[in-house]
This record gives structure tokens, sequence and C-alpha cells, in this order.
């Protein structure tokens, strides 16, 4: 289907998507991606977003994924419309609470005669024809049953009276009245199974997308270890939520332009499925820190505080009365909350360390020893201190010495945060104020 035609079928109808997780781990990137898309696809068509748990695996489902799933997703922001904890016409939305459903679905395949046992299994009888599906995302796709030693009767109920997939996924796609089916590209191939099933219940089909695999920068597959692979370690590391949203949408979906970063506002404006892309997406964890620090840049001075305070608190650092212009000195330096503590300890607290390789630099200065063996006292003479009279300060400490004023202003950063990197060299005098500043270049001359 065109781009004209698949947006005219979704006006026409009320759309419904359904991320359907299985809660026997956490939840994984790949499986962000997957909700996502169909949330967005949702929220842009003015639909309704359905979370429903596959959790009928007794022996692997747990209480821990199950909250980890749903943390994940409240995290992210993925608000879903009816499921657990919303409620909703078309529950329960534990597949654990649908038997009698199931059971009533399976006595229609009984009675069509579309099910024998196997085995005192039950085996769903197919029909022996080509089927075609069109594919939003993947085009068109013929599986041929006619040749029975390669599509062989799927079970569709097991000897112990449990359900497959397969059944339950197509009787719950089709008691929600889910519309789009947006899942991962490795269940292409089961879809012509569900419309075997959903033809023989006289259903309609939702319409299919299915998505492209997430690899790692590399192109190797991405494992359950693989840095970035678990949701619930994105806010402890301190990335924002909207950024993490952004830079997994950019997983697979292509916005058409050289724009890279959105607020989920953003995504729901431009979303659509015939941006997705075909080949896999990369997953590149620089890239999303890189994502997260554009999205830290756009916070005000408040909120960006407010989300490193935390970190800051967890280092035993005090944050004090003046940390919102702490902060604020290092918002343009970092891509994550978690390393606001290092970039700034050194404003908090007077013990910290000189850096070795910073630290031979100066001392391989020959005019750094004579400028800041007075400079601790040119800076204790200064009635009205800025930054802007601590450098003037410094220029003429500079010139007594012989040497540029420019040349000493690596020595004073040094001096006053321990490292040849960090926050604008004004906004370290000005935070750190003048007894703290001639105390620490005091110091420094001793160790030069």
């Amino acid at each position: 289907m065109d781009a004209a035609g698949s947006a005219a079928y979704t006006t026409r109808m009320s759309v419904r998507t359904r991320f359907a997780p299985s809660p026997t781990g956490y939840l994984h990137v790949g499986g962000a991606r997957t909700a996502l898309f169909n949330w967005l696809f949702a929220r842009k068509h003015g639909g309704a977003f359905v979370l429903r748990v596959e959790d009928t695996d007794e022996a692997r489902n747990t209480e821990e994924a199950k909250l980890a799933i749903f943390d994940g997703m409240s995290w992210l922001g993925l608000d879903w419309d009816e499921g657990p904890d919303k409620g909703g016409d078309h529950g329960p939305y534990f597949q654990s609470q649908r038997k009698e459903i199931y059971d009533a679905w399976f006595q229609k395949l009984v009675d069509a005669d579309r099910v024998y046992q196997d085995d005192g299994a039950w085996r769903f009888r197919f029909e022996r024809k080509p089927v075609t599906m069109n594919d939003l995302v993947c085009g068109e796709v013929t599986i041929d049953y006619r040749d029975e030693s390669n599509t062989p009767d799927m079970v569709v109920k097991r000897s112990d009276g449990s359900y497959v997939f397969h059944f339950v996924n197509v009787v719950d796609d089709l008691e929600m009245g889910i519309t789009h089916v947006i899942r991962g590209e490795d269940h292409l191939m089961n879809t012509p199974k569900h419309l075997q099933l959903i033809e023989a219940f006289g259903g309609v089909a939702p319409k299919y997308a299915h998505i492209p695999l997430i690899l790692n920068a590399d192109g190797s597959k991405m494992s359950k270890r693989d840095a970035g692979a678990a949701v619930g370690d994105y806010p402890r590391q301190g990335f924002l939520s909207p950024a993490v949203v952004n830079f997994i949408a950019l997983l697979g979906w292509n916005p058409k332009t050289d724009e890279e970063i959105f607020s989920p506002a953003e995504l729901i404006e431009r979303f659509s499925l015939e941006n997705v892309n075909r080949s896999p997406g990369r997953f590149d964890f620089e890239k999303c820190k890189w994502v997260n620090q554009q999205h830290l840049a756009k916070l005000d001075a408040a909120e960006f505080a407010a989300g490193a305070k935390p970190f800051v608190d967890k280092a035993g650092l005090v944050a004090g009365g003046n940390f919102e212009a702490v902060a604020a000195a290092v918002k343009e330096k970092v891509r994550l909350f978690s390393e606001v503590p290092a970039a700034v300890d050194f404003l908090l607290t007077d013990e910290f360390p000189h850096d070795d390789e910073a630290l031979a630099k100066v001392r391989n200065n020959p005019a750094a020893k004579q400028v800041f063996d007075g400079l601790g006292d040119a800076f204790e003479s200064i009635a009205d201190w800025s930054a802007d009279a601590a450098k003037a300060a410094l220029g003429e400490a500079a010139k007594s010495a012989g040497a540029k004023p420019g040349q000493m202003m690596f020595p004073l950063r040094v001096a006053l945060s321990g490292r040849g990197h960090g926050p604008d060299l004004g906004d370290i005098l000005t935070l750190l104020g003048k007894a703290r500043c001639v105390e620490r270049v005091r110091g420094f001359a001793a160790k030069l």
C-alpha cells in the first residue's frame, strides 16, 4: 500500500495498536522500540494504544520482570490507554486470565473441523493454498502452503491443555479490535499462519507492519549483555527519557530530513510507517549519549540542576545553595547527569586531586612558579572580587614574570580545579569566590 492509500485507510477507521510483552526479563531496547512505534502510530492517528501481557509461560514469568516492563514504559512516557492498571472494555489484559476466552474461540475451530488431535495435542488444519500478505513495511510477501512438507499443520493447543503463542496472539488481536500490528521482523513468517487462523475464525485481519531488527554498531546481533540493551539502566545512568525515546525512534525510522533531535510531540507529528526502513537499525551507544546531550542542553538551569542533584548526592557531595549556578557551569560539557559529579566536585569540596598530566604541563612552564608565588597575594588584594578582576591580576603577575597572560590561564585552571579542562575559567573564579581562590593558588604554588 502506498503512502496515500495507507493514510486514507487509517482515517476511515479507529486505530488500535498494542504492545504484548512477556514478563520473563527486563524491558529490552528492541521491545521498547516496538512499543514506541505502536504508541507513536496510535497517537498520530488519534487512536488507542493497548498493553497486554503474554504471561502464559508460568515457568519463566516473574513479578519483577512484569514491574520492570511497566516501569520502563512509564519512564519512557509510553502511556497506554487500555491494559494493566488502566482497565478497558477488552480485558482481562493478562493472557493467564483469559483461558475461558481461548476455550470459546478454540471451540469455533472444533465446530468448523479445522483442528484435529495428534499425540494429545491439537493441530490447526491449514488450507493448502498460497497466502499473500501486504505488509506496510516489507511489502508483498507470499507463503505457499500447498507443500505440506514445508508447512505442516501447526499445533494450537498442547497436550496439557495450554494454548500456543500463535493461537492466543490471534484471538487477542481479534477480541481487542487491534487494527494495526507493528512488531519485529522476526515475526514476519508467522503472519501467514495468523492470517489462516483469522480466516478460519471469519475475522477481519489487522494491517501488519514488520519493523527491522536492531543490530550493534558493528553489525553483530544485539545481546542482552550489550551496553544500552536494558531500558532500566538508562535512568540510573542519567539519561533523559525524551532523549532515549528520540534515539530509539531513529533505530529503523527515518524522518527524511537532516534533523535528528525531536521531542516526543514532534515524533508523533512526524512518524509514519512509510518512513520505516527495511534495513536493520544500528545501535550506537555513543550516539545515544550525544542525543542525550542535545536534550540536556535544552533544559533551563533549574531543570538541569534538579536532574543532576540526585547523582551529586549519591556521589557524597554536598550541593550547596548555589548548586543551580554550579550545575549550569557544566551543562554544556556533560552528556549524562551521571557525569555531573565528576565535573563539579572541585566546586563543591576543597578535597580534590590534581591530574598528574596537567600538573606536569604546568611544571614545564618556566614562568609558572614565579607567577604563582605572588598570585595569592595579588588575589588577596582585590577589593571587589570578580572574574575580570582576578584575570587582570593574573595578567599583571604574568607580565612581571616576563610571560604572556594567556600562557597562565591553563596553570590557573589546574590550580583551581586540579584538571586541564572543565567549566569556563570565569565561572570557576566566580563560583569559588575570593577566599577559596586565594587558598587554592597558594597551595598550588607550594606544589610547584
